[in-house]
């Protein structure tokens, strides 16, 4: 009687084992994926609307791949480089400069870019701004003028580094050691995101800025800039924002990520993503970032 007891307790105890094993195996994603992918995006607008304009895509997300997604916007783009060379991060939305300053500092690897929109291939447009009532008609004007500039984030491809490049062809002498002295430039300043450096311009606290231009396209749509009140004085074409994998993510989760890009189809998704489509890309589409941004002190994230 004892021993058919026993022998009862032990085949429940192995039948509460396996399902235990099956509830824990069905709770882990296919694919190499984490059960909880940590996802991070630079803040290229004030870093709570950015987080509130993302929840689609990161439903989107959760669901492509069936896995948790958490997303994680920074305070500034230097906050996202240190999350993911911290590893607290699985997949990073970078800025050009962003990533080869990531890289410079942990081995993260570019997936994807977006189609824009405004261009149709995977360069989007950086400028220089300035009031529409203003004399300036160039950003060789801004430079003899000895005006007052405003950049974005510091770490910023397009609100930073090729507005530099622009005011350095332009004549002025931006130092490596001191990135707000770019004589004859009367003053520099960084005001931590492209929204913010439109109000700097529209303000008059700045006379120029340095600007993307479908974000200020995005600004005017939303009634945040009049439409016209800033005049684009010059533009550069920059390589696409790379979305990027952390170091240790497994080489097949990176293939489903790839997979969950390229495959979005949803218009209304890939509007709020200011993309047409994805696109694979590579270390070498931002071998000119990393070569600008060594050549103008701004390889090393603050």
């Amino acid at each position: 009687m004892i021993r058919a007891r026993l022998k009862a307790v032990l085949v429940a105890l192995s039948v509460l084992i396996a399902c235990a094993a099956c509830s824990t195996a069905a709770a882990v994603p296919s694919g190499g994926l984490p059960p909880t992918l940590r996802v991070g995006v630079i803040p290229n607008i004030s870093p709570e609307t950015q987080r509130a304009q993302y929840e689609p895509f990161r439903e989107y997300l959760a669901e492509r791949l069936k896995t948790k997604v958490e997303l994680f916007v920074a305070t500034n783009y230097a906050g996202v480089v240190a999350a993911l060379a911290a590893r607290k991060l699985d997949v990073a939305y970078l800025g050009g400069l962003t990533y080869v300053q990531a890289e410079a500092q942990t081995k993260v690897t570019p997936l994807v870019t977006e189609v824009d929109q405004e261009t149709g291939t995977p360069q989007y447009l950086s400028a220089v701004v300035a009031r529409k009532d203003s004399a300036f008609t160039s950003t060789k004007d801004v430079v003899a003028a000895g005006a007052k500039f405003a950049f974005g984030d510091v770490s910023s491809t397009s609100g930073s580094l090729y507005p530099r490049i622009m005011l350095t062809d332009a004549g002025a002498r931006c130092q490596k050691g001191d990135l707000t002295s770019c004589a004859p430039l009367s003053a520099v300043t960084f005001t931590g995101g492209h929204d913010a450096t439109a109000q700097a311009v529209l303000s008059g606290s700045a006379d120029a800025g340095g600007i993307e231009i479908r974000i200020l396209h995005r600004l005017e749509k939303q009634g945040s800039v009049p439409k016209g009140a800033l005049r684009v004085l010059e533009t550069r074409k920059v390589m696409g924002y790379p979305w990027v994998a952390a170091p240790d993510l497994d080489q097949s989760a990176r293939g489903a990520i790839v997979k969950a890009f390229t495959e979005m189809s949803d218009p209304k998704l890939l509007d709020l993503m200011r993309a047409k489509r994805y696109v694979a890309v590579s270390a070498t589409d931002y071998t000119e970032v990393r070569e600008r941004a060594a050549a103008l002190g701004l390889l090393t994230a603050p």
